[in-house]
């Protein structure tokens, strides 16, 4: 166990943000994690999860306990109707769809290159590409910090939906990840119905039949084209969730925006990207202070240098009146704000 007073969370938030957490404990296992909470709790201190810090914005200093897994392993095992693949919760997620793939064990390859960490998978329902993680997820081991009690708890257990489950909610602080387990097949079909996959496959002569390592190719350089590098811009990746509206109300809107793209998500509602309503309200490579949008993608905040948690947020909050105004549609953030 790895244990840091007035730790700097620079290398652990992938927008650059300077920030001290008052304690930073790293445990590489349920036993290391078990003293990490007795910590915890005797300190009467708020405490953070915190992985690779891909979905968050800190906006100043952390009064707390930082609580890092450093859990690693990954292992299968084969049963009547696929493969169960165990992974521990502070492996890194591309590096686990990489060995995946590399064993022929598939449903994954469609989130490829998302950053992030094991445990978060199951916590943000991390999706992309038509693919979420909830669709691969079969349980997940977790202990609760109040009592120090293992629980494995089932999918259906978890309230999934579009980047929610109740890790996010009813279950915030209340568990600490160790382990997830994913029910993948050795069988691999691919999904190449959203995005501009095919495109990209009719352009390498792929066909519509790739193998998981050509989808995985392609999945990485579409990501790579549209999103910077944090290590060169500091960014969260998509920072806002796509809104999903009443029928009626994108009815109205394509009225006036014929060109708008959208999504069907049932005879009710409809999916509309927040990235364009962004880029329409002229934000696409646009810069507040040191805090920005990308030049590729409109749903992507970033870092220009030398931002502050507090430049990014003035940035968001700005979009988000401006989409409100022009369109009378809220956007909410998916990454979490501290």
């Amino acid at each position: 166990m790895k244990i840091s007073s007035n730790y700097n969370l620079k290398p652990h938030n992938t927008f650059g943000i300077e920030a001290k957490c008052n304690l930073f404990i790293e445990f590489s296992d349920e036993n290391e994690l078990q003293e990490a909470l007795t910590r915890v709790r005797e300190s009467n201190l708020p405490f953070l999860i915190l992985g690779e810090g891909s979905n968050l914005l800190l906006t100043g200093d952390y009064e707390g306990i930082v609580l890092h897994s450093d859990i690693k392993g990954i292992e299968a095992t084969e049963t009547e109707d696929g493969i169960l693949v165990k992974a521990g919760s502070g492996v890194v997620w591309d590096e686990l769809v990489e060995h995946c793939i590399n064993n022929g064990w598939h449903g994954l390859e469609n989130l490829s290159y998302i950053p992030g960490t094991v445990g978060a998978s199951a916590v943000q329902n991390i999706g992309a590409y038509g693919c979420e993680a909830k669709d691969a997820i079969y349980n997940i081991e977790a202990i609760e910090i109040e009592t120090g009690t293992k629980h494995v708890i089932s999918n259906s257990d978890c309230n999934y939906s579009y980047r929610h489950s109740k890790f996010k909610a009813e279950w915030k602080n209340k568990f600490v990840i160790t382990n997830v387990t994913y029910k993948l097949s050795s069988a691999f079909t691919p999904h190449i119905d959203y995005g501009n996959i095919k495109y990209e496959l009719a352009k390498r002569g792929y066909g519509l039949t790739p193998d998981a390592k050509q989808l995985r190719e392609i999945i990485i350089d579409i990501r790579k084209a549209k999103l910077p590098e944090p290590e060169i811009e500091g960014n969260a990746g998509s920072f806002f969730m796509n809104p999903i509206v009443e029928r009626c109300v994108y009815e109205n809107l394509a009225q006036s925006y014929p060109e708008m793209p959208h999504y069907t998500i049932s005879n009710e509602s409809e999916k509309i990207p927040a990235g364009w309503l962004i880029e329409k309200c002229g934000w696409k490579g646009r810069s507040l202070g040191k805090a920005g949008v990308h030049d590729k993608q409109a749903l992507v905040l970033v870092n220009r240098g030398g931002a502050t948690g507090q430049d990014i947020l003035r940035l968001c909050n700005t979009i988000r009146e401006d989409v409100k105004t022009k369109f009378d549609i809220t956007i909410i953030p998916e990454v979490n704000i501290l």
